[in-house]
């Protein structure tokens, strides 16, 4: 499944962060706003269990999400934002790290850093916001899976519907929220709108 969010707000944060003259802390503070929107829509039929909690009552069972059931693993470094936003969130989950690199001349992404706790069995939100081609996702994607989680769940800001359609083809059993799905992709495979390159954005580092 594929899922856009349709909310006014949601348009109106996504404008923001196309206007160039968006300055890296509010950059990450809309990203981080958008994600949680995402994570709302994500886990709205996320089943409940029983937690004992202390009150001003003594101690009470209630609903809540098992939090320890969860594991929120970012694509470094555009990622960080979303991760952060999504532990605010829901503080009790475990992070995962992975990095990847595109190959300019290929467009194809190279793995150089994975850290991902044990995931077998557990719910896995997968966290990036860029999805161009999305060869980036299924290497990312592929990988989780080999370490055997119940249930892969990917958030994304912006999408070109190429890469979502590559995406949805390859891994059909992963749901996907997305903020904005975009127009396409230009011939150097970058996002059009698009945000520019939302890493740099976030962290002063363009050129």
């Amino acid at each position: 499944m594929i899922f856009e969010l349709s909310n006014p707000l949601t348009k109106t944060l996504i404008t923001h962060l196309r206007d160039k003259n968006t300055k890296a802390p509010q950059f990450r503070h809309t990203i981080s706003e958008l994600t949680k929107q995402l994570t709302y829509e994500a886990l709205k039929e996320f089943p409940l269990i029983d937690k004992e909690t202390s009150t001003w009552l003594g101690n009470k069972n209630y609903k809540t999400i098992d939090e320890e059931d969860i594991i929120v693993v970012t694509v470094l470094r555009a990622g960080m934002p979303m991760l952060d936003s999504a532990m605010e969130l829901i503080p009790n989950v475990t992070a995962g790290f992975l990095a990847m690199k595109r190959d300019e001349e290929t467009h194809k992404s190279i793995l150089y850093y994975d850290r991902l706790p044990e995931c077998k069995g557990k719910t896995i939100l997968l966290v990036d916001p860029m999805v161009a081609t999305g060869g980036s996702m299924c290497d990312a994607i592929e990988l989780i899976k080999s370490r055997m989680p119940s249930k892969i769940i990917a958030l994304n800001i912006i999408g070109s519907p190429d890469g979502l359609e590559t995406l949805h083809s390859k891994h059909q059993d992963v749901d996907i929220y997305i903020a904005q799905i975009d127009e396409g992709l230009n011939k150097d495979k970058y996002i059009i709108p698009g945000l520019g390159d939302a890493g740099d954005r976030s962290y002063n580092t363009e050129d």
